[in-house]
């Protein structure tokens, strides 16, 4: 008899809903070890003038990682356009930048200015007409091109009003059917009690702006935001708060449900009262659980479902994150992409997928930052601190 891959992905999401994965452990589970190939054993020829990595990165074997453009002014979070380029947030210059690739050679042809004049961009994503939605710390714009030249001349505040200050990141996303808009505002503080109840939530929007509800709220800060291809279920990654006992908590992997709580900054991670704010019951059964557990401190930021046809079948709908790492020295974690494998009937541990921006001695060259698939199947990745995007596809 054949099993369809549906029913096989009907099983895997009833498993992880029922069982919480590593939920129920007393230690988070960290990214298993596997084999990566050593890039130098087949070093890319790029164009003249192209800029090269200057450190190894580490990925299985077949797959390559190369720069698809650099000098930028910490580039932050990623969408590609109708016109099939990829859009960034320049945080550090206060512009969205377009960077087309005509001849489809793997590196950016341009960096164009697409809309500048912003305070700290960030999130982006488009809408079905062609708008350009972009957010700020505490605004929301639609940006329009009315002449088609690519510059956003047109901009309207949707919303406005969101808290300054704190975890600044604000990621937004439209849902499948176009409908709803969603958008993340972080706490003020690795632990408090808020007094603005925007803060720690996602809050739910219909595209012209005018707000809903509190869709998840006790939710300390979520940059990477994404739904599954198949079921169109809302998954987050949260950054926990730090200062607990060593490696507590873990980060979190969350599947979002409509009014519900994930307990910060009482409860975190569903099952560790906090000793300044749990009083009480303060993990009850009520509380929204994660779904995966990842090493505390390594700062989850995009997340990315894999749908395209370039990797191998075995990777199509796992999950891929990039962390953004913490710390220096013995202390210092994350700092890599991370993949969870979802796409061939398993429930697997999160596992390694690009290394190298850590190096032996615990400092760091780069800080992956936000992951896109392009139109091609390629992924490509923001590093806020060496200034690049990367393009990693696949060449076994």
């Amino acid at each position: 008899m054949r099993i369809s891959r549906n029913f096989i992905y009907l099983v895997l999401i009833l498993i992880i809903l029922l069982t919480g994965c590593s939920a129920g452990t007393d230690q988070p589970l960290p990214p298993t070890s596997l084999p990566l190939s050593d890039p130098r054993s087949n070093d890319l020829q790029v164009p003249e003038g192209v800029v090269k990595l200057d450190h190894p990165i580490y990925l299985p074997e077949g797959f390559q990682i190369q720069i698809f453009a650099a000098g930028l002014n910490s580039p932050s979070m990623l969408a590609f356009g109708p016109d099939q380029s990829l859009y960034v947030s320049e945080t550090g210059s206060g512009r969205i930048l377009r960077l087309p690739d005509h001849d489809q050679d793997g590196f950016a042809d341009d960096l164009e200015i697409a809309a500048e004049g912003f305070i700290e961009p960030s999130g982006l994503a488009f809408y079905q007409d062609g708008s350009l939605y972009a957010a700020e710390t505490t605004r929301v714009f639609r940006l329009t091109d009315q002449d088609g030249d690519g510059f956003f001349e047109e901009r309207e505040t949707l919303i406005s009003g969101l808290p300054a200050g704190g975890n600044t990141n604000r990621t937004i996303i439209f849902n499948p059917d176009w409908s709803r808009l969603f958008l993340s505002v972080g706490s003020s503080c690795n632990a408090c009690v808020e007094q603005n109840e925007q803060r720690a939530s996602i809050l739910l929007y219909r595209p012209d702006g005018s707000f809903i509800q509190t869709y998840t709220r006790g939710i300390r800060y979520v940059i990477g935001l994404d739904f599954h291809p198949i079921w169109e279920q809302l998954w987050a990654a949260g950054i926990e708060r730090s200062d607990l006992a060593e490696g507590l908590p873990p980060d979190t992997i969350y599947i979002l449900n409509i009014d519900t709580d994930a307990g910060w900054p009482s409860c975190h991670a569903g099952r560790i009262a906090d000793p300044d704010f749990g009083k009480g019951n303060a993990c009850d059964e009520d509380l929204l659980t994660p779904v995966f557990e990842l090493e505390a401190l390594t700062n989850p930021s995009g997340i990315e479902f894999y749908q395209g046809d370039l990797f191998p079948e075995v990777y199509l709908t796992d999950l891929f994150i990039a962390l953004h790492g913490s710390g220096e020295g013995r202390s210092a974690v994350g700092f890599k992409v991370i993949r969870i494998p979802l796409g061939d009937g398993s429930s697997s541990p999160p596992e390694d997928f690009a290394v190298g921006w850590l190096l032996e001695d615990g400092t760091h060259w780069g800080t992956p930052m936000d992951l896109i698939e392009g139109p091609s199947g390629d992924l490509y990745l923001s590093d806020d601190f060496a200034g690049v995007i990367y393009r990693i596809f696949y060449d076994g």
